[in-house]
């Protein structure tokens, strides 16, 4: 998620419960397709209700433990603008944080190697529109 403040451009980071900063994301839900789940992800985690869809990125994976068991989780991101600034962090669900920064910042911020790719196919999507966005 972006959105340019002037000829800067920011982009949306979330923090979770355990202190990791990265991009809103979730489950598909039944009958949706992997874009509407990313617009919904960002509406509940970050209350950014006014979101267009750019271009769709990369899908990473990752396995991590959940009680015991071994999970296999893949994620669908999709470079997604907005001329909202104001944010809502999705407490109940263990969002304590909304931050907008520059790309930079971002990088530095983002927990997860994964995420910095994601951020990298982002930029080069923004950096293609007709009103580059610069960080």
């Amino acid at each position: 998620m972006f959105r340019r403040d002037g000829a800067r451009a920011l982009v949306l980071l979330i923090r979770d419960a355990h202190g990791n900063w990265g991009f809103p994301k979730g489950h598909v839900e039944r009958g949706e397709d992997a874009r509407d789940t990313a617009l919904r992800e960002v509406r509940e985690e970050t209350g950014i209700v006014e979101a267009d869809v750019v271009a769709p990125l990369e899908a990473i994976s990752w396995r991590f433990r959940s009680r015991g068991m071994l999970v296999h989780k893949t994620c669908h991101f999709f470079a997604l603008v907005t001329a909202q600034a104001r944010t809502r962090p999705q407490r109940k669900e263990g969002i304590t944080a909304c931050r907008w920064v520059a790309p930079n910042e971002a990088r530095r911020l983002l927990t997860w190697d994964n995420s910095r790719g994601v951020l990298d196919a982002a930029q080069a999507v923004w950096d293609a529109q007709p009103e580059p966005v610069r960080g």
